[in-house]
């Protein structure tokens, strides 16, 4: 009885693949590289960025060798980027730069690379809900990383204007974060540890919207490690490059040491 039910069992089976609905691949069998494509590319206006990424791969896979196939390569790490997938898109987009080094249109590879941690970034503030200054600084710096190649490879590149944009804003942001540090020394009096964050802002982010905070910041701290002469050579440096700074205003208060807290309430 065992033996005739697994038979019935098997027939059934067979009968499911030979009649069943086709699958996905058993559809695109017999289409040329070109319908495939055009497929695809439907999918991405579409939003349905699941199925574009499968049938670009399956564009790829059919005809490596065929005029579409670099495309589909490209086109596959959009599509991760625009599905919210910065791993899959870094990955697809540095596969391509190593596959084709030469290719017309391998300035995109680098610009979507760039994207891809830039989004990373994106993605993990909506999760979190975290200011710019309170979060891992890694994906904003893989970003800058990126962004910064592009510029060096291919300065004439169409992506390089809005990349020197991201640029700076990273730059700003990267920044923004060394100091969110430094202030968090400062209350937990760690004054030297706090100092070294602000000199790491001075000197690597030079063009960064942070550099006045800084100093304020290394001002406060050498007042408070008992450093005169350090605290007074920091207060010229202020002075001459920022005359204006409200840190010199009659409104600021008299005691230098609280220099910071006072500079850290005018943009809360």
């Amino acid at each position: 009885m065992k033996y005739s039910l697994a038979f019935f069992v098997a027939i059934w089976l067979t009968g499911c693949s030979i009649f069943g609905a086709p699958t996905e691949l058993d559809e695109t069998k017999s289409w040329p590289a070109e319908r495939i494509y055009q497929e695809a590319s439907t999918k991405m206006r579409d939003r349905d960025y699941e199925k574009a990424i499968k049938l670009f791969k399956t564009l790829e896979s059919r005809y490596p060798h065929g005029k579409y196939a670099a495309q589909a390569q490209l086109e596959t790490a959009f599509a991760f980027y625009k599905k919210s997938d910065p791993v899959s898109c870094t990955a697809a987009a540095e596969r391509f730069i190593k596959l084709h080094p030469n290719h017309p249109n391998v300035d995109y590879a680098y610009y979507i690379r760039g994207l891809a941690s830039f989004t990373e970034r994106g993605v993990v503030d909506k999760l979190t809900s975290q200011e710019i200054n309170d979060r891992d600084p890694k994906a904003m710096n893989a970003s800058f990383l990126a962004f910064k190649e592009l510029l060096t490879r291919y300065p004439d590149s169409r992506y390089a204007k809005d990349s020197a944009l991201r640029m700076t804003y990273l730059v700003n942001a990267l920044a923004a974060h060394e100091l969110h540090v430094a202030r968090y020394y400062m209350k937990r009096q760690a004054y030297l540890a706090s100092v070294n964050r602000c000199k790491y802002v001075i000197e690597n982010y030079p063009q960064s919207t942070s550099l006045e905070e800084a100093l304020v910041i290394m001002i406060s701290a050498y007042d408070l490690l008992q450093m005169q002469d350090l605290k007074e050579d920091t207060m010229r440096v202020l002075q001459t490059n920022y005359p204006n700074s409200k840190m010199l205003a009659k409104g600021a208060p008299s005691d230098e040491r609280v220099w910071w807290k006072f500079w850290e309430s005018l943009y809360n």
